[in-house]
């Protein structure tokens, strides 16, 4: 593993971190981006951690230049304390890093055990990573140019979409295809911390026709608007007069929060068969048992297929527990989403 960073306290606790979780070996270090690319290409390593900002060349201009020349699993390290940093960590993913995580700052000692877990579940997750995958970068999209708005409708129908590792540059080829006439509310769990989920929200609702945004406790709930939840909660859709968001901070369901379950299996008892489940990418198993109970709400399931996926996990387990409807590269996951829901207006 080649460790880059322009601290050389940094690097040093890095390589540290990474030792001492006895599964993977430091066999080199970088100070800047240039010095990275050099070194990726004499050590060869299989993983690579990848500071942001750098001198000389930054992270995400050596992350373009290793994805091109040698594209291999890359770990972003971020600081991430800025609205701006947010954006340059979402940049990365978008262009092929398999995950980031927090940089220590304030009192390190204090930061060390939470991040050695998390930077060691993120090289694991590196470690199963779809290389073919991760080089196929996400072309950068000018702000959509938007419509007057539609008037607000309470939706009929229902998109309930799941993804975690690989899931925000999925999502920037998922929903910026959906049409201006979705006729569907859509609602979307993506495995990441409190902050990041509202620049993932807005840099979304840039990209594409449909309204993104990080949804809101007690937001009514409108057809062609997307609801992204929000870092750090669950996030449910309840009925009543009118389709509502609720959130709350129930314990972790499958190691994450929020969950993609407790989202679908609220979608399947309010909208029943007028709904579709998607599985994008990620590890474990998440959305699972989710899709099982859409599909037996007779509402439809679309799962990401294999060769696509940066990791394969929940996609494989959502195919084996709930089956579906349509299992489709990523290219094809809005369209397969567009012609479920076709299949709906037939359904009396």
């Amino acid at each position: 593993m080649l460790v880059v960073d322009d601290s050389a306290l940094m690097r040093r606790v890095i390589s540290d971190l990474i030792t001492g979780s006895g599964e993977f070996t430091v066999i080199g270090t970088a100070r800047n981006g240039t010095e990275a690319i050099a070194r990726v290409h004499a050590l060869d390593p299989d993983i690579v951690t990848l500071d942001i900002e750098m001198p000389e060349l930054d992270g995400l201009q050596a992350l373009g230049v290793i994805m091109r020349e040698a594209p291999r699993p890359v770990v972003m390290l971020s600081a991430a304390d800025t609205v701006d940093g947010r954006d340059a960590t979402l940049r990365a993913l978008e262009l092929g890093a398999v995950d980031f995580v927090r940089k220590p700052s304030g009192a390190i000692s204090i930061d060390l055990p939470v991040i050695g877990e998390r930077l060691t579940a993120a090289l694991q997750a590196a470690r199963q990573a779809n290389v073919r995958a991760l080089q196929a970068a996400v072309v950068p999209r000018e702000p959509a140019h938007r419509a007057a708005p539609r008037r607000p409708h309470a939706p009929a129908r229902a998109v309930a979409i799941a993804a975690s590792t690989g899931g925000p540059r999925a999502l920037t080829e998922v929903l910026p295809a959906l049409p201006r006439t979705l006729d569907a509310a859509v609602f979307v769990v993506q495995h990441m911390p409190a902050g990041f989920t509202k620049s993932l929200a807005q840099r979304l609702d840039a990209m594409g026709p449909l309204p993104v945004h990080e949804a809101e406790r007690g937001q009514v709930v409108q057809g062609g608007h997307v609801y992204v939840a929000p870092g750090g909660v669950h996030m449910r859709v309840t009925d009543g007069p009118e389709p509502t968001i609720v959130l709350d901070d129930a314990p972790p369901l499958w190691g994450v929060r929020p969950s993609a379950d407790p989202l679908f299996i609220s979608v399947a008892r309010v909208f029943g068969a007028q709904a579709v489940g998607v599985v994008l990418t990620g590890m474990g198993r998440d959305g699972a048992n989710g899709l099982r109970a859409i599909r037996e709400a007779g509402g439809r399931g679309v799962v990401q297929d294999r060769e696509t996926s940066t990791i394969y996990g929940m996609p494989q387990a959502a195919l084996q527990l709930a089956g579906a409807d349509r299992v489709t590269p990523l290219a094809g996951v809005a369209s397969a989403i567009v012609e479920c829901l076709a299949t709906m207006s037939t359904v009396v």
